[in-house]
Parts: structure tokens; sequence; C-alpha cells
């Protein structure tokens, strides 16, 4: 590993010329304590669904790059705040996309990065080999920063940095180089529990323990009916949810700007959402495909938006949310609409539920649309 110490060095700062925020080093061994959570993680049902790979996958470095003998951690921070924000108002509600969906879509900056790293390396060391992930690889980009140096873990389950504290994206590169792993930094959540405390829906089950089925970070990208316990508690976001982070003592005053890639258009990150429910697919991904909230498409997306109209009781929206209960195709955004449209309570939309309810042949939108009639009470029947 020693052999190797100068070229670290070198790598360190070619990393800090390209504009990587912090980089960190740890070795290729099994992520044992990782590999137990994720067991007790899978056996309880906590797990999203868009995990990749098998456990041991997830946790055997060696089982994706055969040789493998070091990981290098990588973060680069983004924005909390952006500048001139438009108003949301009464008759122009507008929506938000959660901090770490601001900008272009971070899987792709970090991966130019990381391919700059990795091709630095091969043209030093013979034989270089590297696999690179970015969030949806095999391996746990928390546990890899978290064992490299970069930053603990919090109780919200994100890495905190001490610089940046959690607006931080992270990647990592498996690869065939002995480097010196660095040290992990000491836990500094103490007995604080802000993030547990202000978990709406119960998610955080215990410090650094999640359970993704429940929340609302996952939730917003789920494309089915959003559970109806939760749907209040969603406010005007249309994806992600950060809550956790924005509480979290660490990221008091922290907002970062030095990557142009994450500086968010406001109008974009706050989209009308009377507008967002007619919106086409075309202009969709000519307007949002680059952020990486429009992985999951405009689908998902919309439905939050509906569900936000109905949390401003936003009666401008009542012509545009009949128009998606009588014409669109899709039974989830017709049985979300009718919903909303019940919480909403005006006597058009009354009107609208009780003929939707004679031409709707979907069952599940049918019972969501008597689920918003059942909101009025006896002044319109």
């Amino acid at each position: 590993m020693a052999a190797y110490d100068d070229l670290k060095q070198e790598l360190i700062k070619y990393s800090e010329e390209i504009g990587i925020d912090k980089i960190g080093f740890t070795s290729a061994d099994v992520f044992s304590e990782l590999k137990a959570r994720l067991e007790i993680q899978q056996e309880k049902g906590y797990q999203s669904g868009f995990e990749k790979g098998l456990i041991e996958e997830r946790t055997e470095p060696v089982r994706l790059l055969p040789g493998a003998e070091s990981i290098v951690s990588i973060a680069l921070a983004y924005p909390s705040r952006m500048k001139n924000p438009p108003k949301s108002k009464k008759g122009e509600r507008r929506g938000m996309f959660a901090r770490a969906s601001w900008g272009e879509d971070y899987h792709l900056v970090l991966k130019e990065k990381l391919n700059l790293l990795a091709t630095f390396l091969s043209e030093r060391v013979e034989g270089f080999s590297a696999k690179i992930m970015v969030d949806t690889g095999e391996l746990s980009d928390r546990a890899v920063a978290e064992r490299a140096g970069v930053g603990f873990s919090g109780k919200n389950c994100a890495i905190i940095t001490p610089e940046f504290g959690s607006y931080v994206y992270l990647g990592e590169m498996i690869i065939n180089i002995p480097f010196t792993p660095d040290e992990p930094i000491d836990d500094g959540c103490g007995e604080c529990t802000k993030c547990i405390d202000a978990c709406p829906t119960g998610a955080l089950v215990g410090p650094g323990q999640l359970n993704a089925q429940q929340c609302m970070a996952f939730l917003t990208q789920t494309k089915g009916y959003m559970p109806e316990e939760h749907r209040d508690k969603l406010g005007n976001i249309i994806y992600g949810y950060d809550t956790c982070q924005v509480v979290c003592p660490y990221n008091k005053g922290i907002d970062s700007h030095q990557h142009e890639e994450f500086e968010p258009d406001p109008d974009l990150v706050k989209p009308p959402l009377i507008e967002f429910l007619s919106i086409s697919n075309r202009e969709f991904k000519e307007k949002f495909g680059y952020m990486a909230g429009s992985w999951r498409g405009k689908k998902p997306l919309q439905r939050n938006a509906i569900l936000a109209l109905a949390h401003y009781k936003e009666k401008s929206a009542v012509p545009a949310l009949i128009d998606v209960l009588t014409q669109d195709p899709r039974p989830v955004l017709r049985g979300t609409a009718g919903w909303a449209l019940g919480k909403i309570g005006t006597e058009e939309a009354f009107q609208a539920l009780q003929k939707a309810v004679e031409k709707e042949e979907d069952v599940q939108a049918l019972e969501e649309i008597n689920k918003g009639l059942q909101f009025f009470d006896n002044n319109f029947m």
C-alpha cells in the first residue's frame, strides 16, 4: 500500500482540480455490518424494491470487480436554497422538487468525475481496472462513504460531512490498486433525534434504520396510489422529501453553490401545479428530462401534483382536475383526481364526481371517486 502513497496524493490533488469536494479511500473488504443490517431489513420488509443485486453483491466488492483492492469515494455538494424562488399563492399554486433533484441529474455529473479519476489512474498504472457506481449500483454509496471517512452516517440515514452537512451527492469506484484506507469519522449525532421526531410517517424506525416502504421520498416515486394516510403529509412536494435533512443541526446555514450544474431553475423546481397536470410527454422530457427527479416519468409527479392541489384546497384547480377525472386514460390519476375534488369540496366538484361514478369502469378508481364523494356533507345532497 505504501508504494502507492504518492499516487494517492496525486489523485487527491487531481480530484480538487476537477471539482470534487471530498474524496476518501477504503479497502475492498466485505461490508460485514451492512450485510447484517440488510438481512434484517429484508426480513422486516423495509426495502424499497429499487435496490440492485443480491445482498452478497451489495456487500462484497470483489464480486463486482475481480481483483478489487480499494474503493474511492467522492462527494459533491449541492445547494439548499435558490435565488428568487417564485411564490406559491392562491390561484397560482406551485409544487416543489426536493433539493437533491435540483439542477442536472447528479448521476451523470458524478459519473463524469469518476471517469476522469479512472482515466487519471489508467494512465499511471498498467493493468488498471475499475467499476464506477452512483446511487444505482450494487454498493451502498453511504456505507462506502462512511468507511472511507467522507462523513458519518446520521440517524436520518444520510451521510453527514463536517463541511457540507448532508447536502452532498455520493459516488464510488472500486479499483484494483491497494491504496491506504482513510480513517472513518466519529459519529456526531449524539443524543439528537430531530430527524426521527420530524419524520411524518415514522419511516425512521430507529437511528440509522429506515423502512423505505413508509418513506415519503420513496412514496413520491411510486406509480400506484399514494397511501391515503400519507396524502395530507405530502404538502406541495411532487418529488423527493427532505424534512429529515432540513431539521438536522449540521445543515443549519449550509448552502453550497460551487457547481453550476446543480443550480436550480426556479420555475422548474417549483412548477405551476395546474399546468403540470396537462403537460405532454414531449414537453415533460424537454423541460424536466435533465433532472434526477424525472427518472420515473411524469405519472407519479402528476399524481403528487394532484395531491398538492388537494392540500391547498385550490378551488381554481377544479376545472383542470375534472378534466383529469373525466379524460385521463390512466386510472390512478383519475382516481386521485376524484379524491382531490372531494377534498377541495366545491359544488362543481361534487357534480362532476356524481357523473364520474356512473361512468368509471376501473374498480380502484371508482373506489377513490367514492372516497371523494364521502368528503361532502349533506349540503350538496
